[in-house]
């Protein structure tokens, strides 16, 4: 008699623990692999706050991923857009800057249809677009953002903020 014991809890190093939450920018493409040359998908996005890497907050987060196969790997197309909360410059208050960006990429089937970015398709067929929109998105925000345009800034004496008030020394 012949007894097999199925260990249904158990993760292997390239699976997914069954209680990891979903991620909100993880794409499950694998589908697309046995898919014609030509065959596409799109993946909408609409999330009113996302936190990237941590660090880098998106609020009111839309975005639209094409995903296209072709004999190399998979192109994505993507279009995403959001607002950071951002230090103004001048008067140092908080400001919201909208952020949009569009990009092109391929990830490759295998390593000798890599482009220049070296990305590869996983072989569990899931792409996380953190890492890469996180980049995307950092290369959108201003080196100097301003509250708006004419900002007055402070007062180099006393610190007061020109934008609220007229301190003694501008008049």
């Amino acid at each position: 008699m012949c007894y097999i014991i199925l260990n249904i809890y158990s993760t292997s190093a390239n699976q997914a623990p069954v209680n990891q939450p979903h991620h909100l920018l993880r794409l499950n493409v694998g589908f697309l692999i046995g898919q014609s040359i030509g065959y596409h998908r799109e993946f909408t996005f609409d999330h009113p706050q996302i936190t990237l890497a941590g660090e880098l907050e998106i609020t009111d987060f839309q975005g639209l991923v094409r995903m296209d196969r072709t004999q190399q790997g998979l192109v994505m197309q993507a279009k995403f857009q959001g607002n950071t909360n951002l230090q103004c410059v001048r008067c140092l208050g908080d400001t919201v800057v909208p952020l949009k960006t569009e990009f092109d990429e391929l990830y490759a089937f295998s390593s000798r249809s890599v482009t220049e970015s070296g990305l590869l398709l996983p072989e569990d067929g899931h792409i996380d677009l953190e890492p890469i929109l996180r980049e995307y998105f950092t290369l959108e925000i201003p080196i100097q953002p301003l509250c708006r345009p004419d900002c007055k800034g402070l007062c180099a004496e006393c610190g007061e903020n020109l934008n609220e008030r007229v301190c003694e020394h501008h008049t």
